[in-house]
């Protein structure tokens, strides 16, 4: 028995397509070649499925997001018998976390309950009940395999700690206490357009000039105050920037984009006849998703393997060409196609007497195109911020916190009845796009100053567990501000939950590549994953352009049960 190898050999050993990492692009992606027929071997280092996109127990998560916050030393790659017409590069891991603090501040009773969690790594999302991912879910046959519950209620939010309800229906704009009759007047008529506009009524058609205009501006035109313009730009739009300041926004939204979004907010409210609203979240956490299509896979003839760290890339000596990839078993692998999880990088071979005809291939893969940064936090209370609701998103427009902020900042709070967490506590996500790691954990700080308070003993023994993971200098001082302001607010923090844990960190924005070789995009910063989405599809048409993504097939092929998306009461 002791003679046995510690991974398992994979047979057979050539494949049409090998994907590392499970990750949802790359879940997709493994689940779409399986169906058009394609041999899949599908591997992942980590015991868990979801990778930058999982819901993982509190352990861990720390684990995982300190492990992808440092440049891990490559493990040597072991030998291999056999072929010799190629090379093996050894892969590198690079950092995707930057600024990583986590503090436990009720170790005791947090340890005690540690695997009852499922913590979503690239929070806050939801899903649309009309967006792409739900009509591929529908279509893939990945919908079976999960269940959602309907988010109870969105909110804006503002620096005195007040959540206004969103005004996102008749029904709601009827029922709205803190807007006047002449705004509720103004709303029903812009929504009157919007519904006419899209329905092709007669006098009612928004005009092609005004549809290439600013959104902001279309709202101007139509005299809308600055409180129902900012409900529909960041709350029901989603608008990421400041759209009033073009100085510094870097996506200004199009009135015909704008509308875009209206349609699918005002789609997705009834789609389900048991979601309350527009927006559904998974039963057990966002890395469901990946799962299911994972599950997807599996039944199209897909192999699956986790725990199997991959170590190198195995490239032809002569023409430089994808060949396979070596395994931490010593196994070689050989496939036509590769996609590799986004942390992965190859870098360029050191010391060869002459140029390696990867010369000029590989800096394109090793330096891949980050766009920014989105800052990512995480809170455990015991209590929900707002009394009587559980589940529900927050916006905190641009400028709504402190003068200097010019992105959204959104937040969504999950209860136990969605098994995220045990009973009686809640999870509470918080994210904002970026350009510097002191700007996000400024952004998230702004959040949780006003709405949440640190317990009133931080003894050493209750903070024992702060960590950081910062390589930026600053990091000490930043944390050491942030603490002390928290401290401040506690005075003021009668009737704030408590904070019993909190991971906040930097995550790079990275695209997906096709290239020499193929990687999957890191999440990003939006809301839903209509973007992911469409990153994912061209991925596979680049690498698969004869095959159609996901065709058309009857519910009666999904055996387990029509098909359909189960949105829990």
């Amino acid at each position: 028995m002791n003679d046995l190898p510690p991974y398992p050999p994979i047979d057979p050993t050539t494949f049409d397509l090998i994907v590392i990492g499970t990750g949802l692009p790359e879940s997709i992606v493994a689940a779409a070649a399986s169906t058009a027929s394609k041999s899949v071997l599908h591997l992942d280092p980590n015991p868990f499925y979801g990778s930058h996109f999982s819901s993982i127990p509190l352990t861990d998560l720390s684990s995982f997001l300190s492990f992808h916050s440092t440049s891990p030393s490559p493990s040597p790659s072991p030998s291999s018998n056999g072929h010799h017409d190629f090379t093996a590069l050894d892969f590198a891991i690079r950092p995707l976390y930057s600024s990583l603090d986590i503090s436990n501040f009720s170790p005791q009773l947090l340890d005690q309950h540690s695997r009852r969690f499922n913590i979503d790594v690239a929070g806050p999302r939801v899903l649309f009940c009309a967006d792409k991912s739900i009509d591929l879910m529908l279509k893939s046959g990945a919908s079976q395999y999960m269940e959602f519950k309907s988010i109870d209620a969105s909110f804006v939010g503002d620096d005195k700690g007040n959540l206004w309800s969103v005004p996102d229906s008749r029904a709601a704009i009827f029922k709205d206490k803190s807007l006047g009759l002449m705004e509720k007047n103004q709303l029903m008529r812009f929504f009157k357009l919007v519904q006419g506009h899209l329905a092709g009524e007669e006098g009612l058609k928004i005009s092609e000039e005004d549809l290439e205009s600013p959104f902001v501006d279309f709202l101007n035109k139509m005299g809308l105050p600055p409180k129902i313009k900012s409900f529909i730009l960041y709350a029901i739009a989603m608008a990421d920037y400041d759209q009033e300041d073009v100085g510094v926004c870097q996506d200004l939204l199009k009135t015909k984009d704008g509308i875009d979004q209206l349609a699918l907010y005002n789609a997705s409210v009834g789609r389900f006849s048991n979601a309350l609203g527009a927006l559904i979240y998974p039963v057990y956490g966002q890395g469901e998703l990946s799962q299911a299509f994972c599950r997807r896979a599996a039944v199209k003839g897909c192999l699956y393997v986790l725990r199997m760290p991959v170590t190198s890339l195995l490239v032809d000596k002569d023409s430089g060409c994808y060949k396979g990839v070596r395994l931490a078993s010593g196994q070689d692998i050989f496939s036509k196609k590769l996609i590799l999880d986004p942390s992965f990088t190859v870098p360029l071979p050191l010391g060869s007497p002459s140029p390696h005809p990867l010369q000029e291939k590989l800096p394109l893969f090793s330096l891949r195109d980050d766009r920014g940064k989105v800052a990512r936090g995480i809170c455990i209370t015991k209590t929900s911020l707002k009394p009587d609701v559980s589940n529900f998103l927050v916006v905190y427009p641009p400028r709504s916190l402190f003068p200097e902020q010019v992105t959204s900042i959104r937040l969504l709070q999950m209860g136990s009845n969605l098994a995220v967490c045990p009973p009686d506590m809640f999870v509470i996500y918080i994210s904002a796009l970026c350009t510097d790691d002191d700007q996000g954990k400024k952004l998230l700080h702004a959040v949780m100053n006003t709405l949440v308070t640190l317990p009133v003993s931080t003894n050493s023994e209750s903070n024992a567990a702060v960590q950081s993971e910062s390589a930026e200098s600053g990091g000490a001082a930043l944390n050491e501000t942030a603490e002390s302001s928290f401290t401040d607010q506690n005075d003021l923090g009668e009737g704030k939950p408590t904070l019993l844990w909190s991971a906040l960190y930097i995550q790079k924005l990275t695209l997906g590549q096709v290239d020499f070789i193929c990687s999957g995009p890191m999440p990003d910063g939006k809301l839903n994953y209509n973007d992911l989405l469409d990153a994912t599809v061209k991925l596979f048409q680049e690498i698969y352009p004869d095959e159609e993504f996901f065709p058309e097939t009857s519910t009666s092929e999904f055996s387990e049960d029509d098909g359909g998306v189960a949105v829990e009461t």
